[in-house]
């Protein structure tokens, strides 16, 4: 991949450390002989792109059209989906993509979850979600710092529980019941 424009290039025969003998008027060298890509193919011969990009629509769709509790659930499951990509990660000893992962359940927390708390007309109860918000994100630094799946087991058996709750009482919500 080149720095400048973060595209990938061709490799060819008559790479040298010269750049300018290897350019050609299009920028990639003659003869190609390989081409690096950013994900194998899966057992269907097929890049798992696809599958991100139907995700990622999935999950737009679902954004634009979800109603304030809808958005808390998807951040809940957004949240477990990032959890369960960094224990792979970490298992698979995939230290950049563990980094993102926890990165991203990180931000879930503090950007999402807790950000979206209101202290004044929430009470006791949302200061005690702020802390446990808090020592959550303090238990996926230190599953990040120290590669400890145990700390990440820990978030997911607190926040699990809320999970469960929040989707239990939807269709009280939906129905205008709550």
């Amino acid at each position: 991949m080149t720095p400048q424009t973060g595209q990938f290039r061709f490799k060819t025969d008559d790479d040298t450390s010269d750049n300018k003998s290897r350019r050609t008027h299009n920028g990639l060298g003659s003869r190609p002989r390989t081409m690096f890509t950013a994900a194998p193919p899966s057992a269907f011969g097929r890049s798992h792109g696809f599958a991100n990009a139907y995700a990622r629509v999935g999950v737009e769709t679902s954004v634009n059209s979800a109603s304030a509790h809808k958005l808390i659930e998807l951040l809940f499951n957004g949240f477990m989906d990032a959890i369960t990509l960094a224990r792979g990660a970490m298992r698979a000893k995939q230290i950049e993509a563990k980094g993102n992962a926890i990165g991203r359940a990180a931000r879930i927390v503090e950007e999402g979850l807790k950000a979206g708390l209101n202290l004044e007309a929430g009470g006791r109860l949302a200061e005690d979600l702020s802390a446990l918000y808090a020592y959550v994100s303090l238990r996926l630094l230190q599953a990040n710092l120290r590669n400890d799946e145990s700390a990440l087991d820990e978030c997911v058996r607190l926040i699990g529980p809320l999970r469960d709750a929040w989707v239990a009482i939807g269709p009280q919500v939906e129905a205008g019941n709550l």
